[in-house]
């Protein structure tokens, strides 16, 4: 964390939240497990993803993991026995891995993943459930549930469906292969690779850039691509027309067009 950093509350510790403006990053830091995923932090990270979505600064989320080492290796299989050690167990889990990862993916801001190391299982869940993931080129990728025997539930299949198609989905669940960035990259699970060295600035980089836009336009963007991407029967046209009659309705749609006839960078404020 930087010295400019703001930490907020959260409900464990492994779930850190810091925002540097207009960048908010949730943390997923538990790295001697490789930042596997435990069912408390699965609880946790909702609340986390609220803190970032109402903090007025925030305009981007970053989800990133603690150390060199994992993104996230996937969920803690140290606590199966107990806390998935059924199919009446296994439910309430999933219930938890649900929540989680739909407050990633429901998240008004925009959301990017910054991925190196082991992103497996539980960890390409919330990658997926991300708008954008770049990845270092150190990066693995695999779901292996069919050799622990364990069932996804469909609201987080559809996610990596969304992510690489039905067929891709299919070879990663049926193979539970891991695959490198490049692959990552050339069946569109991954935006970018880039070294190293420079995934953080370059997720940076991103961020700001996003930040600098006018966020009621994102927020609409995004509200529509998911909608029209995801299931027909849960189209709401009215709400969606809601938000883009809220862009030519705010101060910022005045701002965006003052700068470009003044030929200078507008100053969105998301009002």
């Amino acid at each position: 964390m930087t010295a400019a950093a703001r930490p907020l509350e959260t409900g464990d510790r492994r779930i850190r939240v810091e925002v540097e403006a207009p960048i908010g990053f949730l943390v997923i830091d538990n790295p001697e497990r490789r930042n596997a995923i435990a069912l408390d932090m699965w609880r946790a990270i909702p609340d986390a993803i609220a803190a970032l979505d109402a903090a007025e600064d925030v305009r981007v989320i970053v989800i990133r993991g603690a150390g060199d080492l994992a993104f996230v290796s996937g969920a803690d299989i140290s606590e199966f026995a107990t806390v998935r050690r059924d199919a009446e167990s296994a439910r309430a889990y999933e219930a938890a891995n649900a929540r989680a990862f739909a407050s990633i993916r429901e998240a008004k801001k925009p959301t990017i993943a910054m991925i190196r190391g082991f992103c497996l299982g539980g960890g390409m869940g919330v990658a997926v459930a991300t708008d954008l993931r770049i990845a270092a080129d150190d990066a693995v990728f695999g779901i292996p549930a069919a050799r622990l025997g364990v069932g996804y539930p469909p609201e987080c299949i559809r996610d990596v469906v969304n992510a690489v198609g039905p067929m891709r989905a299919k070879e990663l669940f049926f193979t539970a292969r891991r695959i490198d960035a490049a692959r990552a990259a050339a069946i569109g699970l991954v935006a970018a690779v880039h070294p190293v060295a420079d995934l953080e600035a370059e997720t940076r980089r991103l961020a700001n850039e996003i930040g600098r836009n006018a966020p009621l336009t994102i927020r609409a963007a995004k509200a529509a691509i998911d909608a029209v991407a995801g299931d027909p029967a849960e189209l709401n046209m009215a709400a969606l027309g809601e938000l883009t009659d809220a862009c030519f309705d705010s101060a910022d749609f005045a701002e965006g067009r003052g700068a470009f006839l003044e030929k200078r960078e507008p100053v969105f404020r998301g009002v």
